[in-house]
Protein backbone atom coordinates (compact mmCIF):
# COMPACT_ATOMS: atom_id res chain seq x y z
CA UNK A 1 0.00 0.00 0.00
CA UNK A 2 1.17 3.33 -0.85
CA UNK A 3 2.06 6.12 1.54
CA UNK A 4 -0.25 8.24 0.32
CA UNK A 5 -2.76 5.86 0.27
CA UNK A 6 -1.63 4.66 4.01
CA UNK A 7 -1.75 8.37 5.08
CA UNK A 8 -5.35 9.05 3.68
CA UNK A 9 -6.96 6.13 5.05
CA UNK A 10 -5.47 7.06 8.29
CA UNK A 11 -6.75 10.85 7.98
CA UNK A 12 -10.47 9.26 7.32
CA UNK A 13 -9.98 6.72 9.80
CA UNK A 14 -12.87 4.31 9.27
CA UNK A 15 -14.46 6.11 6.96
CA UNK A 16 -16.13 3.19 4.75
CA UNK A 17 -17.63 1.41 7.97
CA UNK A 18 -19.25 4.68 8.97
CA UNK A 19 -20.90 5.56 5.99
CA UNK A 20 -21.15 2.33 3.87
CA UNK A 21 -24.96 2.39 4.66
CA UNK A 22 -25.48 5.89 3.47
CA UNK A 23 -23.14 5.40 0.29
CA UNK A 24 -26.11 4.21 -1.45
CA UNK A 25 -25.99 5.22 -4.94
CA UNK A 26 -23.58 4.63 -7.82
CA UNK A 27 -22.64 8.28 -7.32
CA UNK A 28 -21.75 8.61 -4.00
CA UNK A 29 -19.75 5.07 -4.06
CA UNK A 30 -18.03 6.59 -7.27
CA UNK A 31 -17.38 10.16 -5.36
CA UNK A 32 -15.69 7.89 -2.68
CA UNK A 33 -13.46 6.14 -4.59
CA UNK A 34 -12.09 8.84 -6.70
CA UNK A 35 -11.19 10.43 -3.07
CA UNK A 36 -9.73 7.66 -2.17
CA UNK A 37 -7.77 7.07 -5.94
CA UNK A 38 -6.62 10.50 -5.81
CA UNK A 39 -5.03 10.32 -2.75
CA UNK A 40 -3.22 7.27 -3.75
CA UNK A 41 -2.14 9.16 -7.11
CA UNK A 42 1.47 8.59 -7.72
CA UNK A 43 3.06 12.26 -8.17
CA UNK A 44 5.72 12.62 -10.82
CA UNK A 45 8.46 15.43 -10.97
CA UNK A 46 6.42 16.92 -13.44
CA UNK A 47 3.49 17.00 -11.55
CA UNK A 48 4.93 18.87 -8.95
CA UNK A 49 2.68 22.39 -7.73
CA UNK A 50 5.04 24.97 -6.19
CA UNK A 51 2.87 27.34 -4.24
CA UNK A 52 3.38 30.69 -2.30
CA UNK A 53 0.99 32.16 0.25
CA UNK A 54 -0.04 35.75 0.08
CA UNK A 55 -1.06 36.76 3.65
CA UNK A 56 0.42 34.40 6.15
CA UNK A 57 -2.48 35.07 8.86
CA UNK A 58 -4.85 32.79 10.19
CA UNK A 59 -6.03 31.56 7.23
CA UNK A 60 -2.44 31.80 5.80
CA UNK A 61 -1.29 29.49 7.26
CA UNK A 62 -4.16 27.05 7.96
CA UNK A 63 -4.41 27.36 3.91
CA UNK A 64 -0.92 26.53 3.60
CA UNK A 65 -1.29 23.20 6.08
CA UNK A 66 -4.66 21.97 3.81
CA UNK A 67 -2.52 22.66 0.56
CA UNK A 68 0.40 20.82 1.74
CA UNK A 69 -1.89 17.67 2.68
CA UNK A 70 -2.27 17.07 -1.10
CA UNK A 71 0.91 14.63 -3.09
CA UNK A 72 3.12 16.72 -4.80
CA UNK A 73 2.61 19.91 -3.88
CA UNK A 74 5.62 22.11 -2.51
CA UNK A 75 5.78 25.53 -0.70
CA UNK A 76 8.68 27.89 -1.78
CA UNK A 77 7.29 31.75 -0.90
CA UNK A 78 5.74 33.39 1.21
CA UNK A 79 4.34 36.91 1.65
CA UNK A 80 3.20 38.92 4.32
CA UNK A 81 3.47 42.95 5.87
CA UNK A 82 4.57 41.78 9.10
CA UNK A 83 7.91 40.53 9.72
CA UNK A 84 6.93 38.58 12.45
CA UNK A 85 4.81 36.27 10.49
CA UNK A 86 7.59 35.80 7.37
CA UNK A 87 10.06 34.75 10.23
CA UNK A 88 7.10 32.43 11.25
CA UNK A 89 6.72 30.77 8.12
CA UNK A 90 10.58 30.18 7.74
CA UNK A 91 10.60 28.07 10.85
CA UNK A 92 7.74 26.41 10.18
CA UNK A 93 7.94 25.64 6.13
CA UNK A 94 11.97 25.44 6.00
CA UNK A 95 14.78 28.35 5.89
CA UNK A 96 15.41 27.85 2.04
CA UNK A 97 11.56 29.52 1.28
CA UNK A 98 11.67 33.06 -0.06
CA UNK A 99 10.13 35.81 1.81
CA UNK A 100 8.94 39.46 1.00
CA UNK A 101 6.40 42.04 1.88
CA UNK A 102 6.00 42.57 -1.64
CA UNK A 103 3.33 40.74 -3.45
CA UNK A 104 4.57 41.29 -6.75
CA UNK A 105 7.79 39.59 -5.86
CA UNK A 106 5.51 36.69 -5.61
CA UNK A 107 3.85 36.85 -8.69
CA UNK A 108 7.18 37.72 -10.82
CA UNK A 109 8.65 34.56 -10.21
CA UNK A 110 8.75 32.16 -12.34
CA UNK A 111 9.09 29.19 -10.35
CA UNK A 112 5.17 29.56 -8.95
CA UNK A 113 2.54 28.05 -9.81
CA UNK A 114 -0.13 28.53 -8.36
CA UNK A 115 -0.86 31.38 -5.32
CA UNK A 116 -2.71 31.21 -2.00
CA UNK A 117 -4.23 34.68 -1.54
CA UNK A 118 -5.00 35.11 2.42
CA UNK A 119 -5.22 39.00 2.67
CA UNK A 120 -7.45 40.73 4.62
CA UNK A 121 -10.53 41.09 2.19
CA UNK A 122 -9.40 44.54 0.30
CA UNK A 123 -6.74 43.08 -1.27
CA UNK A 124 -8.03 39.89 -2.58
CA UNK A 125 -9.08 40.73 -6.12
CA UNK A 126 -6.70 42.98 -6.69
CA UNK A 127 -3.92 40.39 -5.94
CA UNK A 128 -6.17 37.75 -7.85
CA UNK A 129 -6.31 39.86 -11.18
CA UNK A 130 -2.57 40.40 -10.86
CA UNK A 131 -1.59 36.94 -10.48
CA UNK A 132 -4.16 36.06 -12.98
CA UNK A 133 -2.69 38.16 -15.65
CA UNK A 134 0.80 36.98 -14.49
CA UNK A 135 -0.32 33.09 -15.40
CA UNK A 136 -0.51 31.81 -11.95
CA UNK A 137 -3.37 29.22 -10.49
CA UNK A 138 -5.20 31.30 -8.02
CA UNK A 139 -7.32 29.76 -4.56
CA UNK A 140 -8.44 32.79 -3.63
CA UNK A 141 -9.88 33.03 0.13
CA UNK A 142 -13.71 34.41 0.62
CA UNK A 143 -15.26 36.31 -0.02
CA UNK A 144 -13.33 36.64 -3.39
CA UNK A 145 -13.93 40.39 -3.63
CA UNK A 146 -14.57 43.06 -0.91
CA UNK A 147 -17.33 45.57 -2.77
CA UNK A 148 -19.80 43.71 -5.50
CA UNK A 149 -18.63 46.90 -7.87
CA UNK A 150 -15.34 44.13 -8.17
CA UNK A 151 -16.94 40.76 -9.24
CA UNK A 152 -17.84 41.17 -12.60
CA UNK A 153 -14.52 42.62 -13.47
CA UNK A 154 -12.56 39.68 -12.00
CA UNK A 155 -14.81 36.97 -13.28
CA UNK A 156 -13.78 38.70 -16.50
CA UNK A 157 -10.29 38.48 -16.08
CA UNK A 158 -10.25 34.45 -15.28
CA UNK A 159 -12.04 34.39 -18.35
CA UNK A 160 -9.35 36.14 -19.92
CA UNK A 161 -6.54 34.85 -18.73
CA UNK A 162 -8.33 31.13 -18.54
CA UNK A 163 -6.36 30.82 -15.22
CA UNK A 164 -7.77 28.08 -12.64
CA UNK A 165 -9.35 29.67 -9.93
CA UNK A 166 -10.63 28.66 -6.58
CA UNK A 167 -12.37 30.67 -3.91
CA UNK A 168 -11.98 28.91 -0.57
CA UNK A 169 -14.87 28.36 1.04
CA UNK A 170 -14.34 24.56 1.50
CA UNK A 171 -17.96 23.21 2.19
CA UNK A 172 -18.88 22.71 -1.56
CA UNK A 173 -16.44 20.19 -1.17
CA UNK A 174 -17.37 18.13 1.75
CA UNK A 175 -18.74 14.81 1.49
CA UNK A 176 -21.94 15.71 3.62
CA UNK A 177 -22.49 18.42 1.27
CA UNK A 178 -21.85 16.38 -1.68
CA UNK A 179 -24.57 13.62 -0.03
CA UNK A 180 -26.62 15.98 1.34
CA UNK A 181 -27.36 17.57 -2.10
CA UNK A 182 -27.92 14.10 -3.49
CA UNK A 183 -30.95 13.64 -1.21
CA UNK A 184 -32.28 16.69 -1.59
CA UNK A 185 -32.19 16.36 -5.54
CA UNK A 186 -33.84 13.01 -4.38
CA UNK A 187 -36.88 14.14 -2.75
CA UNK A 188 -36.15 13.46 0.60
CA UNK A 189 -37.68 16.55 1.74
CA UNK A 190 -40.13 17.29 -0.63
CA UNK A 191 -40.33 21.21 -1.92
CA UNK A 192 -38.17 23.42 -0.37
CA UNK A 193 -39.54 26.27 1.00
CA UNK A 194 -37.58 28.00 3.65
CA UNK A 195 -33.94 27.85 5.01
CA UNK A 196 -32.82 29.17 8.26
CA UNK A 197 -29.03 29.47 8.64
CA UNK A 198 -26.95 30.76 11.61
CA UNK A 199 -23.31 30.64 12.68
CA UNK A 200 -22.97 31.96 16.37
CA UNK A 201 -19.74 32.59 18.60
CA UNK A 202 -19.40 32.84 22.03
CA UNK A 203 -15.80 33.86 22.95
CA UNK A 204 -13.12 36.95 22.20
CA UNK A 205 -10.89 35.16 19.82
CA UNK A 206 -14.57 33.94 18.08
CA UNK A 207 -15.01 37.66 18.03
CA UNK A 208 -11.47 39.03 16.23
CA UNK A 209 -10.42 40.28 19.05
CA UNK A 210 -7.11 38.32 17.59
CA UNK A 211 -3.31 38.29 19.97
CA UNK A 212 -1.19 41.41 18.81
CA UNK A 213 2.07 40.69 18.76
CA UNK A 214 5.07 42.17 21.16
CA UNK A 215 6.79 44.35 18.46
CA UNK A 216 4.08 45.55 16.56
CA UNK A 217 4.52 49.06 15.32
CA UNK A 218 5.61 50.89 12.35
CA UNK A 219 8.93 48.97 12.32
CA UNK A 220 7.73 45.96 12.08
CA UNK A 221 3.98 46.45 10.06
CA UNK A 222 4.26 47.65 6.45
CA UNK A 223 1.46 49.79 7.06
CA UNK A 224 1.75 52.14 4.10
CA UNK A 225 1.36 48.67 1.71
CA UNK A 226 -1.39 47.56 3.82
CA UNK A 227 -3.89 50.85 3.31
CA UNK A 228 -2.31 51.36 -0.07
CA UNK A 229 -5.61 50.80 -2.00
CA UNK A 230 -7.63 53.20 0.38
CA UNK A 231 -9.41 56.10 -0.38
CA UNK A 232 -9.16 57.49 3.23
CA UNK A 233 -5.97 56.82 5.10
CA UNK A 234 -5.46 56.57 8.79
CA UNK A 235 -2.82 56.85 11.04
CA UNK A 236 -1.11 53.31 12.57
CA UNK A 237 -3.35 51.44 14.80
CA UNK A 238 -2.54 47.86 15.92
CA UNK A 239 -6.25 46.63 15.84
CA UNK A 240 -6.40 47.79 12.68
CA UNK A 241 -3.54 45.58 11.22
CA UNK A 242 -4.22 42.63 13.57
CA UNK A 243 -7.80 42.57 13.80
CA UNK A 244 -8.52 43.85 10.44
CA UNK A 245 -12.34 41.98 10.28
CA UNK A 246 -13.40 44.56 12.81
CA UNK A 247 -13.24 47.44 10.31
CA UNK A 248 -15.39 47.61 7.18
CA UNK A 249 -12.34 49.42 5.05
CA UNK A 250 -10.66 46.14 5.33
CA UNK A 251 -12.92 43.41 5.92
CA UNK A 252 -16.45 42.65 5.47
CA UNK A 253 -17.70 42.00 8.49
CA UNK A 254 -19.92 39.12 9.83
CA UNK A 255 -21.53 38.72 6.42
CA UNK A 256 -18.13 38.62 4.29
CA UNK A 257 -17.04 36.47 6.95
CA UNK A 258 -19.68 33.70 8.00
CA UNK A 259 -22.86 34.50 5.84
CA UNK A 260 -20.84 33.59 2.48
CA UNK A 261 -19.69 30.11 3.90
CA UNK A 262 -24.06 29.90 4.58
CA UNK A 263 -24.55 30.61 1.28
CA UNK A 264 -22.30 28.82 -0.61
CA UNK A 265 -23.62 25.07 1.03
CA UNK A 266 -27.08 26.91 0.43
CA UNK A 267 -26.73 27.59 -3.66
CA UNK A 268 -24.50 24.33 -4.18
CA UNK A 269 -27.37 21.97 -2.31
CA UNK A 270 -30.22 23.96 -4.57
CA UNK A 271 -28.38 24.95 -7.33
CA UNK A 272 -29.28 28.74 -6.93
CA UNK A 273 -27.67 31.26 -8.96
CA UNK A 274 -28.65 33.64 -6.15
CA UNK A 275 -31.64 35.69 -4.50
CA UNK A 276 -33.46 39.08 -6.00
CA UNK A 277 -34.34 40.59 -2.52
CA UNK A 278 -31.90 40.99 0.29
CA UNK A 279 -32.32 42.95 3.57
CA UNK A 280 -30.66 42.39 6.69
CA UNK A 281 -30.71 44.22 9.99
CA UNK A 282 -28.11 43.99 12.82
CA UNK A 283 -26.17 46.20 15.47
CA UNK A 284 -22.84 46.64 18.17
CA UNK A 285 -24.30 45.07 21.10
CA UNK A 286 -21.38 43.84 22.90
CA UNK A 287 -17.89 43.81 21.38
CA UNK A 288 -17.88 47.70 21.49
CA UNK A 289 -14.01 47.81 20.62
CA UNK A 290 -13.55 50.63 18.24
CA UNK A 291 -14.95 48.01 15.76
CA UNK A 292 -17.01 49.58 12.93
CA UNK A 293 -19.26 46.34 12.28
CA UNK A 294 -21.69 44.77 13.52
CA UNK A 295 -21.49 41.92 15.75
CA UNK A 296 -25.15 40.43 15.37
CA UNK A 297 -26.63 40.26 12.00
CA UNK A 298 -29.87 39.16 10.54
CA UNK A 299 -30.83 38.78 6.95
CA UNK A 300 -33.87 37.49 4.92
CA UNK A 301 -33.14 36.72 1.79
CA UNK A 302 -35.68 35.62 -0.97
CA UNK A 303 -35.28 33.48 -4.02
CA UNK A 304 -37.45 33.62 -6.80
CA UNK A 305 -38.54 30.40 -8.77
CA UNK A 306 -36.28 29.41 -11.26
CA UNK A 307 -35.72 26.65 -13.79
CA UNK A 308 -33.48 25.04 -11.05
CA UNK A 309 -35.51 25.58 -7.92
CA UNK A 310 -39.14 26.66 -6.60
CA UNK A 311 -39.36 30.33 -4.71
CA UNK A 312 -38.04 29.84 -1.00
CA UNK A 313 -37.01 32.27 1.70
CA UNK A 314 -33.68 31.91 3.80
CA UNK A 315 -33.19 33.28 7.25
CA UNK A 316 -29.63 33.90 8.37
CA UNK A 317 -27.93 34.91 11.78
CA UNK A 318 -24.70 35.64 13.09
CA UNK A 319 -24.36 36.46 16.90
CA UNK A 320 -20.88 36.98 18.34
CA UNK A 321 -22.35 36.65 22.00
CA UNK A 322 -24.50 33.63 21.43
CA UNK A 323 -25.38 32.01 24.78
CA UNK A 324 -25.21 28.50 22.90
CA UNK A 325 -22.08 28.79 22.53
CA UNK A 326 -19.96 28.40 19.17
CA UNK A 327 -22.25 26.66 17.05
CA UNK A 328 -22.94 26.55 12.91
CA UNK A 329 -25.90 24.76 11.02
CA UNK A 330 -27.98 25.23 8.16
CA UNK A 331 -31.74 24.46 8.31
CA UNK A 332 -33.33 22.91 4.43
CA UNK A 333 -36.91 23.25 5.22
CA UNK A 334 -39.19 21.30 2.61
CA UNK A 335 -42.81 20.31 2.66
CA UNK A 336 -42.00 16.81 3.79
CA UNK A 337 -38.91 17.51 5.94
CA UNK A 338 -35.71 18.89 7.40
CA UNK A 339 -32.05 18.73 6.28
CA UNK A 340 -29.94 20.29 9.13
CA UNK A 341 -26.35 20.72 8.25
CA UNK A 342 -24.51 20.95 11.44
CA UNK A 343 -20.49 22.09 11.80
CA UNK A 344 -18.35 23.07 8.92
CA UNK A 345 -19.29 20.19 6.79
CA UNK A 346 -19.20 17.63 9.42
CA UNK A 347 -22.55 15.99 8.80
CA UNK A 348 -26.31 16.08 9.35
CA UNK A 349 -29.13 14.44 9.80
CA UNK A 350 -32.95 14.31 8.22
CA UNK A 351 -36.00 14.16 9.63
CA UNK A 352 -38.82 13.51 7.92
CA UNK A 353 -42.38 14.59 8.36
CA UNK A 354 -45.79 13.75 5.69
CA UNK A 355 -49.00 15.37 6.10
CA UNK A 356 -52.26 12.55 6.01
CA UNK A 357 -54.10 12.42 3.14
CA UNK A 358 -56.97 13.34 5.32
CA UNK A 359 -57.15 16.55 6.24
CA UNK A 360 -58.18 15.98 10.16
CA UNK A 361 -61.06 17.45 11.90
CA UNK A 362 -61.80 18.06 15.59
CA UNK A 363 -59.69 19.35 17.89
CA UNK A 364 -58.24 22.69 17.50
CA UNK A 365 -61.02 23.14 15.16
CA UNK A 366 -64.21 25.39 13.99
CA UNK A 367 -66.03 22.04 14.29
CA UNK A 368 -67.25 22.15 17.87
CA UNK A 369 -68.95 25.80 17.12
CA UNK A 370 -71.35 24.56 15.04
CA UNK A 371 -74.76 22.69 15.95
CA UNK A 372 -74.64 19.01 17.27
CA UNK A 373 -76.93 17.41 14.40
CA UNK A 374 -74.76 19.65 11.82
CA UNK A 375 -71.49 18.32 13.74
CA UNK A 376 -72.78 14.51 13.34
CA UNK A 377 -73.44 15.22 9.94
CA UNK A 378 -69.98 16.57 9.11
CA UNK A 379 -67.98 13.92 10.61
CA UNK A 380 -70.25 11.33 8.77
CA UNK A 381 -69.56 12.90 5.87
CA UNK A 382 -65.79 13.00 6.55
CA UNK A 383 -65.58 9.38 7.71
CA UNK A 384 -67.31 8.02 4.26
CA UNK A 385 -64.37 9.91 2.46
CA UNK A 386 -61.39 9.28 3.98
CA UNK A 387 -60.16 5.89 5.24
CA UNK A 388 -58.32 4.91 8.34
CA UNK A 389 -55.10 5.01 6.62
CA UNK A 390 -55.96 8.20 4.84
CA UNK A 391 -55.97 9.25 8.46
CA UNK A 392 -52.88 8.75 9.48
CA UNK A 393 -49.54 10.14 8.81
CA UNK A 394 -47.06 7.76 7.33
CA UNK A 395 -44.11 6.98 9.17
CA UNK A 396 -40.71 8.28 7.25
CA UNK A 397 -37.73 7.02 8.81
CA UNK A 398 -34.72 10.02 9.45
CA UNK A 399 -31.49 10.09 8.54
CA UNK A 400 -27.93 10.41 9.87
CA UNK A 401 -24.90 11.23 8.43
CA UNK A 402 -21.13 12.38 9.78
CA UNK A 403 -18.16 12.72 8.03
CA UNK A 404 -15.88 10.43 9.65
CA UNK A 405 -13.73 11.02 12.64
CA UNK A 406 -10.65 14.08 11.54
CA UNK A 407 -12.17 14.40 8.09
CA UNK A 408 -11.29 18.15 6.93
CA UNK A 409 -13.36 19.60 3.82
CA UNK A 410 -10.62 21.71 3.33
CA UNK A 411 -8.17 18.90 2.08
CA UNK A 412 -10.83 17.98 -0.79
CA UNK A 413 -11.07 21.45 -1.47
CA UNK A 414 -7.36 21.88 -2.06
CA UNK A 415 -7.37 18.29 -3.94
CA UNK A 416 -9.62 19.49 -6.32
CA UNK A 417 -7.95 22.85 -7.01
CA UNK A 418 -4.75 20.87 -7.79
CA UNK A 419 -6.24 18.58 -9.97
CA UNK A 420 -7.70 21.42 -12.26
CA UNK A 421 -4.04 22.50 -12.34
CA UNK A 422 -2.87 19.20 -13.15
CA UNK A 423 -5.56 18.00 -15.61
CA UNK A 424 -7.36 20.99 -16.61
CA UNK A 425 -10.94 19.50 -14.39
CA UNK A 426 -13.18 22.16 -13.44
CA UNK A 427 -12.48 23.55 -10.51
CA UNK A 428 -15.79 23.27 -7.46
CA UNK A 429 -16.16 27.15 -6.36
CA UNK A 430 -15.13 29.18 -9.75
CA UNK A 431 -14.91 33.08 -9.74
CA UNK A 432 -18.68 32.77 -10.85
CA UNK A 433 -20.19 30.43 -8.21
CA UNK A 434 -17.58 32.56 -5.79
CA UNK A 435 -19.33 35.56 -7.23
CA UNK A 436 -22.72 34.53 -6.72
CA UNK A 437 -22.44 33.23 -3.15
CA UNK A 438 -20.27 36.39 -2.14
CA UNK A 439 -22.74 38.72 -3.41
CA UNK A 440 -25.93 38.31 -1.03
CA UNK A 441 -23.59 38.68 1.41
CA UNK A 442 -21.79 41.56 0.52
CA UNK A 443 -25.44 42.98 0.22
CA UNK A 444 -26.56 42.55 3.42
CA UNK A 445 -23.52 44.60 4.48
CA UNK A 446 -25.30 47.56 1.89
CA UNK A 447 -28.52 46.65 2.98
CA UNK A 448 -27.36 47.46 7.04
CA UNK A 449 -25.14 50.50 6.58
CA UNK A 450 -27.81 51.89 3.46
CA UNK A 451 -31.11 50.86 5.89
CA UNK A 452 -32.57 49.44 2.42
CA UNK A 453 -33.61 45.99 0.60
CA UNK A 454 -31.32 45.55 -2.18
CA UNK A 455 -32.72 44.04 -5.59
CA UNK A 456 -30.45 41.41 -7.03
CA UNK A 457 -30.58 40.56 -10.65
CA UNK A 458 -28.70 37.62 -10.15
CA UNK A 459 -28.50 35.84 -13.50
CA UNK A 460 -26.58 39.08 -14.57
CA UNK A 461 -24.97 39.33 -11.04
CA UNK A 462 -25.66 43.09 -10.69
CA UNK A 463 -27.82 45.35 -8.53
CA UNK A 464 -31.09 46.67 -10.46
Amino acid sequence: MSSNRRSFLKHFGGAVLLTSASLTSLAAQEDYERRILLAEKRIGPNDKIRIATIGMGIMGFNDTNAALTVPGVEMVAACDLYKGRLQRAKEVYGQNIFTTNNYEEILNRKDIDAVIIATSDNWHSTIAKAAMRKGKAVYSEKPMVHYLSEGLDEIRVQKETNAVFQVGSQRISSMAYQKAKELYKSGAIGQINTIQASFNRQSALGAWQYTIPLDAGLQTVDWDRFQANEKVKHAYDNNRFFRWRNYREYGTGVAGDLFVHLLTGIHFITDSKGPDKIFSIGGLTYWKDGRNVPDVMSAVIHYPETKEHPAFQVNLQVDFISGEGDYSTTKIIGSEGVINLFGEGDGFTIVKNKMPNAPGIGGWDSLFTYPEAMQKEILAKYDLKYSSKDKLAPKMDGVKYEAPKGYNASHDHFANFMDSIRTGKPVFENAEFGFRAAAPALACNDSYFQGKIINWDAEHMKVV
